[in-house]
């Protein structure tokens, strides 16, 4: 029998995958799984910027931190500021899940700690399950994102494109343009399992910007196990698939999982280099390489750290693009434990052929 792959040793352990609740919930310490028992930690930030490089910061569910621990939020987009200059850090990407229970006083707690950023770090998000309906029970499209977070508030800014062109006033689909030592990129952020028009509407954004370089933020789009969702192959196979939400109940399955994003999207294009997404519980990370028609290499990766003590002890992954063009350095750091994780599956490259 050949080794198991890390596949099939989350796939064995799915039977155990209730993740230990932490904060207010906390399971007994005798129940509960070693939460850094697969971490590499290392003390101090990642080594210091080469030169020509520049970072993408990305912050993954911070959906806890918005209604427990606001403290710890607030540390990370402070960190992000104050270490802007010294790391390059070009933008900030929200991978959705802003609120736990799409409360008042979790928006408010989520728009004191994004604020920090204004004016100095351009930043982009998307919506997650958590954020949509009563309760954030996603069941159905409304949400207050666009209310804690109005389109107004990005349309002066100069990395600011447009939003999903018959939701003109809505933030929850929007692109953003950016520039980093000489290099041109694309943020096309949609919203959870995004409906069937909005990827009309961009393949329609990401034609016009061809000459960029495309990433794609979205709340769902791999699983724990290094595959995409699946729905028509997997179905509840993999859990949290958007098409198990009453959202695709309640709208005749307007919905589009994983491998729709990849088949009616990325993959239609050449200039995707990126996808990102969190939601996923388990290790809360994965990744995936896979070829467009043309031969491109897209590397696709889920990033979520909310099953850590405290919501996620602060832990933000920062994305190195080194100046080869070919080349990024992934690592996972926390400001709030200042320290790094070294393990495969936190710290790596990512190379394009």
């Amino acid at each position: 029998m050949s080794n198991p792959t890390r596949r099939d040793l989350l796939k064995a352990g799915a039977a155990l995958a209730a993740p230990a609740l932490w904060g207010p919930h906390r399971l007994a310490a005798a129940e509960a799984p070693d939460p850094y028992g697969d971490a590499v930690l290392v003390d101090g930030p990642p080594p210091e910027l080469s030169a020509g490089s520049f970072t993408v910061a990305v912050l993954p569910d911070t959906q806890n931190y918005s209604e427990y621990y606001p403290a710890l939020y607030a540390a990370q987009t402070k960190w992000i500021v104050e270490h802007q200059a010294a790391r390059n850090i070009a933008c900030v990407l929200h991978l959705g899940d802003v609120t736990n229970h799409a409360a008042p006083a979790e928006w408010d707690n989520a728009v004191a700690a994004m604020r920090t950023l204004d004016g100095h770090v351009p930043y982009f998000l998307v919506p997650g399950n958590h954020d949509y309906s009563r309760g954030g029970s996603c069941e159905d499209r409304t949400t207050l994102l666009s209310k804690y977070f109005p389109v107004a508030s990005f349309r002066d800014r100069p990395t600011f494109g447009g939003t999903y062109d018959k939701e003109p006033q809505r933030i929850e689909n929007s692109y953003h343009t950016f520039t980093a030592e000489g290099r041109r990129f694309l943020v096309v952020a949609l919203e959870f399992g995004p409906r069937r028009d909005v990827v009309r509407w961009a393949n329609d954004v990401v034609a016009r910007h061809h000459d960029h370089e495309a990433i794609l933020i979205t709340h769902a789009y791999m699983y724990y196990d290094d595959t995409r969702y699946d729905w028509q192959s997997r179905g509840n196979d993999q859990t949290w698939n958007p098409h198990s939400y009453p959202v695709a109940r309640n709208t005749s399955d307007d919905v589009t999982d994983g491998e729709g994003l990849w088949t009616k999207l990325v993959s239609q294009h050449e200039n995707f280099i990126m996808t990102l997404n969190g939601h996923v519980l388990q290790d809360g990370l994965g990744r995936l390489t896979s070829a467009t028609p043309g031969g491109r290499d897209v590397h696709q990766m889920l990033v979520n750290f909310q099953m850590r003590p405290q919501g996620g002890d602060g832990w933000l992954r920062l994305l190195e693009f080194r100046p080869d063009g070919k080349t990024v350095q992934v690592y996972d750091y926390s400001p709030t434990r200042n320290q790094r994780n070294e393990s495969q599956q936190n710290q790596f490259m990512l190379t394009w052929a």
